[in-house]
Formats: C-alpha cells, structure tokens, sequence
C-alpha cells in the first residue's frame, strides 16, 4: 500500500478518534515516523478536530487589530478632534471595529462549518468503513466455524500436470450438501479466464459443474461457497474461459482430489 493509499484508507482518523487497537497504533506510529506526509495528515486532523472542540468564537490578536486599523485611517497618528465631535467619532469607530469584528466572526464561523462539514464526511466514511469491516469478519467467522465442524468432509486437491505447485480444498457438508472451496493455492487468472469447479463421478467418468470462482482477485480469504454436489466421487477445478464451459477444459485441470 502506498503513503498515498495508507492516508486516504481512513485509518488516520481512526488512530486521532482512538477507535484503533494497540497493535494498530503502534503501526501508525511507525508509519508516521517512516514519513513525514503521514505526520503532517495526523496533525492537520488533530488540528481541525481541536478547533472543533474550541468552538466557534473568533481570536484577533492585538498586533492584527491595530494593523487593521492603520489600513482604515484609525492607526497611530492623532487628529485633533473638538470635544463635541469626539462622541461621534468614536462612535464611527466603534461601528467599524464591530464590522471587522463581525466580518471576521462570519469567516470564521464559515471555515469552523467547512471543518465539521468534512469531520462529519469523515466519520460517515469511517462508520461505513467499519461497518463493511465488521461484516467481512462475521461472514469469515461464520466460514471457519463451519470448515471446523466435525462431520464436514475435508477434501484436499492436488497439483496437476499444467501447474503442479496449485492446490486447493474443499469443505463439503454432506446433510446440508453446502460446498466451500479454499482456493488459496491457485495462481491468480489470467485475463478473460476463470476457475470452474466439477464434481465428479468416476464410473463412468461424469463431470458436474457446480460453480465458478468469479471475482477472484477482489475476493481477499480466496474462500468460495459453491453449489450443491450430490454424490459427488472426486472434485477438480478446471481454467476456463469467462462464464465457464458445459465440459471441463481436460488441458487446463489445475488441481484434483479423490474424497
């Protein structure tokens, strides 16, 4: 992942809100200490959440109200004014200190609303994020309690002529006859092809296709649930073209294992 994809991935803001976990802070430590772009993105987020939580009430130092008023004619030099006329005069001046005031309240206020705007965007992004996370973890939870069960037949596939370093596994509950393949140990397809899954039986040979292991670089676990087999004698999977063949491809039989 590069720095780029690492600030834009959310976890930034997770590690300033303290939504992450001790391993996962001391990891963005790392990160901010490897690069400086990662560094200066967690103090521009602590920065905008701290003025979040300062609230919205405009600071105009002094040093910046006197040089405004040297720009409007109120700076250092002294005009004479009569005693009638003083009543008056600083009362332009009070009107024209609560305008700036004012206009600088207003652009405040503006850049305090653009910052919460983006805070809030931020947490919907990571509420989203975390909950896509959260149900990615219960679906694969949910996959190793059922390969772990005991009266699941585990069915190891072996290697074949055309790539003798694959191999794969099938997890096949013969009461439910729900199917999972664990196609970890194939080789990613090539463009315009895809993994087919058979059953077989093997007297008389008699392939039955039961599924296609579509979208298999998206899929991180490389974990697959097919369809049913019946009295399935023997699996194998086969490379095929993409939406799969009605026979399997003999020439492209990746792996193959006997139950």
């Amino acid at each position: 992942m590069s720095t780029k994809e690492y600030i834009e991935s959310g976890i930034l803001e997770s590690y300033v809100y303290g939504l992450l976990s001790k391993e996962e802070n001391k990891e963005v430590q790392q990160m901010m200490r490897d690069h400086i772009e990662v560094q200066k993105e967690v103090e521009a987020i602590e920065q905008a959440v701290y003025r979040l939580s300062t609230g919205t009430a405009p600071y105009l130092s002094a040093l910046n109200y006197e040089k405004i008023k040297t720009k409007l004619g109120l700076g250092p030099k002294i005009i004479p004014l009569k005693p009638k006329r003083f009543i008056t005069y600083t009362g332009w001046a009070a009107a024209i200190a609560f305008a700036i005031g004012t206009y600088f309240y207003y652009n405040q206020n503006q850049q305090t609303k653009t910052e919460f705007n983006v805070v809030s965007t931020d947490n919907e992004k990571l509420k989203t994020e975390i909950e896509l996370i959260t149900n990615k973890s219960e679906e694969y939870t949910n996959v190793l309690n059922f390969i772990r069960r005991k009266d699941v037949n585990n069915v190891e596939l072996g290697g074949q002529a055309i790539s003798p370093s694959s191999f794969a596994e099938v997890f096949w509950d013969k009461e439910s006859n729900k199917v999972i393949v664990d196609a970890s140990g194939l080789p990613e397809p090539p463009p315009g092809k895809v993994y087919q899954v058979w059953s077989l039986k093997l007297n008389p040979l008699t392939p039955t296709s039961i599924g296609l292991l579509d979208d298999f670089v998206s899929n991180e676990t490389k974990l697959f649930e097919v369809e049913n087999v019946n009295d399935a004698e023997a699996f194998g999977i086969t490379l095929e073209p993409a939406g799969g063949s009605k026979t399997p491809t003999m020439e492209q039989l990746y792996t193959l294992g006997t139950i």
